[in-house]
């Protein structure tokens, strides 16, 4: 298959954006996207993601296929949260490999699948912000860890175990002799 080169247009105030007009559904005409774009809110899962205003590097092959545009690549970015365990700060890179097709109106790929199952391409336009956004939510971990042995917080006082002394415990009664301790006098001996 011959590939050719087609410019790939980004619209003013839409970095997500590609114009892929100069593509023509021509299959195997492609092009490298290399772009730093901000992410325009938190991405991510509950306890990690990459913050607002974060910087995502974009190095992708944007090509014309039968179906429609298929686009591969990386997606880079510094990402953020909480330990699962310990809620203590946690940080990271991610780097996720991208593979996503965006189907041309009225194609086979278009009439047979449903909305909410596939990218299409829109006025010659496609918008990756949705494509990432799922990418980037499928390839965190739900329960990161600030390290693997973390002993996460102490059930009594709630504190960070890794940053209290050794053998810190609380002296637990069963409620079922709570009672009884108004009994006890703070010395031991029996009170009457």
């Amino acid at each position: 298959m011959n590939e050719s080169s087609a410019p790939v247009r980004q619209p003013a105030g839409k970095p997500y954006v590609l114009d892929v007009r100069a593509f023509g559904r021509r299959p195997g005409t492609s092009t490298q996207v290399h772009r730093t774009v901000a992410a325009p809110e938190r991405i991510g899962v509950d306890l990690v993601g990459i913050d607002a205003g974060e910087e995502i590097d974009l190095d992708l092959k944007v090509q014309a296929v039968s179906e429609g545009i298929l686009v591969t690549g990386t997606v880079s970015a510094d990402t953020t949260g909480q330990c699962a365990r310990c809620l203590g700060d946690v940080s990271g890179a991610l780097n996720l490999f991208l593979t996503e097709l965006f189907a041309y109106p009225d194609s086979e790929t278009d009439k047979t699948t449903d909305d909410d199952e596939m990218y299409r391409v829109e006025d010659d336009m496609i918008d990756l912000e949705q494509a990432i956004i799922d990418a980037v939510g499928m390839e965190l971990d739900l329960d990161p860890v600030c390290s693997e042995n973390c002993p996460g917080l102490c059930q009594g006082c709630g504190e960070r175990l890794a940053d209290l002394e050794p053998g810190h415990k609380h002296e637990v009664i069963d409620p079922r002799w709570a009672g009884l301790a108004k009994f006890a006098s703070a010395d031991g001996e029996d009170t009457k």
